[in-house]
């Protein structure tokens, strides 16, 4: 067992923005996450590789400070009592890894988001990617020098795939965006509110020179070659629209990212819908109605790195007692907030991508149940049930993005462990 005064799950931007400011206060702090280094999504890779200034200063910052440690490979199971959490370690060279039982007084759940994936013909192909998991492999090394790839989908996050590739050597053939032109026009003009995201964009547009952006335009199948393999993309503008072939070796495609609530609703804290997305309700202080409970970042909302470094500084400095500390965070979090409504705005799915999927389209890939046996349900429970949709190793993590698109279900539960876990670690916590 181990004692800690405060306990973050994720080492992303949030969660290590909460620690930074917690460790001010003089208790205890634990950084847990299931990676080998820091620094999540956004900064994957180790927060002093980024050419984002903040993320090397804070993990300096970090390393520096004596009452902080990083619990690296570690993945949360389950909570066995308030104030606790399972914990399971992953297996290093020359160890079998460990389990062991975290006691805490406050606890800061910063676990981001996932990529939403969407259901069209040959969506399972091998070569049809997320867009944030192309650019997660590439950052860690995978390939893709000389390679065809189309990004599609939706949101910002398609410029920096784009952007990571061509640096890597792939021939972005296009971009594909679904959202229309006056959407985004209004999106780009409330880029003034922000400079730093103004002057972002400006960059990413300039690295980007030459490359096709095709809007209010959609993937509706992906082709395969002989060996089936992807081989090409049909793009359709609009709901009716024109329609063009796009030959590729990748499909890097996302409908922008889902909070990870897997933590926050198995310890019971409220959840709430907001710009569309079921997300943990919290408090002026990052607070959760779970006592001791914070959450920031992602978790309540999509909102991009800003938003979740100034929510982690205010859960930190609110776990830590230094809420006389917080007035300039909670002004720079409004104007933070702000630039979250706009990009739920501009980005907004638009009804057609729900009507891409055939029969015969597997939407549960875990459990291979099609789009037809799933639209004769009327709810996530009743599919579970009778399909085993949302059963496999994944949990729902992937379908369960594109059932609430396709039919408007929301997941009603979590399974234990949130985490896939080793027997010999079930049995030992189990006292067996």
């Amino acid at each position: 067992m181990k004692y800690f005064d405060i306990v973050v799950v994720g080492a992303g931007p949030a969660g290590l923005a909460a620690a930074n400011a917690a460790a001010g206060g003089g208790g205890s702090v634990a950084i847990v996450d299931d990676n080998p280094v820091a620094g999540g999504q956004i900064w994957r890779g180790g927060p002093q590789q980024q050419s984002d200034t903040r993320a090397g200063a804070m993990w300096a910052a970090l390393q520096a400070a004596p009452s902080v440690s990083f619990l690296p490979h570690t993945r949360v199971l389950y909570a066995p009592a308030p104030g606790q959490l399972q914990v399971q370690t992953a297996a290093a060279a020359g160890s079998a890894g460990s389990a062991t039982t975290l006691h805490f007084n406050h606890l800061i759940i910063a676990t981001g988001a996932r990529e939403r994936l969407l259901p069209f013909p040959g969506w399972t192909l091998p070569g049809v990617t997320g867009a944030g998991g192309l650019q997660a492999l590439v950052k860690g090394g995978y390939p893709v020098a000389g390679k065809r790839v189309v990004v599609a989908g939706t949101g910002p996050l398609l410029l920096a795939v784009a952007a990571t590739l061509r640096e890597r050597g792939a021939h972005v053939v296009a971009i594909v965006e679904q959202a229309p032109l006056p959407a985004l026009a209004r999106f780009a003009g409330g880029l003034a509110a922000t400079p730093a995201k103004a002057a972002q964009a400006l960059r990413l547009f300039a690295q980007l020179r030459g490359i096709a952006y095709v809007r209010h335009s959609h993937v509706v199948s992906a082709r395969s070659n002989a060996a089936g393999v992807l081989d090409a993309v049909r793009v359709q503008r609009g709901k009716s629209g024109t329609e063009k072939v796009f030959d590729c070796d990748y499909l890097a495609c996302g409908y922008g990212l889902l909070p990870n609530l897997e933590l926050a609703q198995a310890l019971g804290c409220a959840t709430t819908v907001h710009d569309g997305q079921t997300v943990v309700q919290t408090g002026s202080w990052q607070q959760t109605d779970v006592p001791g409970v914070y959450c920031a970042g992602e978790g309540t909302g999509i909102g991009g790195v800003d938003l979740a470094l100034v929510e982690g500084r205010i859960a930190g400095l609110a776990a830590s007692g230094q809420t006389q500390r917080m007035q300039t965070a909670l002004d720079e979090r409004a104007r933070w907030k702000k630039f979250a409504a706009r990009l739920a705005r501009g980005f907004a799915l638009r009804p057609e991508l729900a009507t891409l999927a055939a029969d015969d389209t597997i939407v549960c890939r875990c459990e291979d149940v099609p789009h037809g046996e799933l639209r004769a349900h009327t709810s996530w429970r009743s599919a579970k049930l009778q399909t085993r949709c949302g059963m496999g190793p994944c949990q729902g993590r992937i379908c369960g993005g594109a059932t609430e698109v396709l039919y408007g279900w929301r997941p009603d539960a979590v399974r234990m462990p949130i985490a896939p876990a080793r027997i010999e670690t079930l049995i030992a916590t189990a006292g067996v």
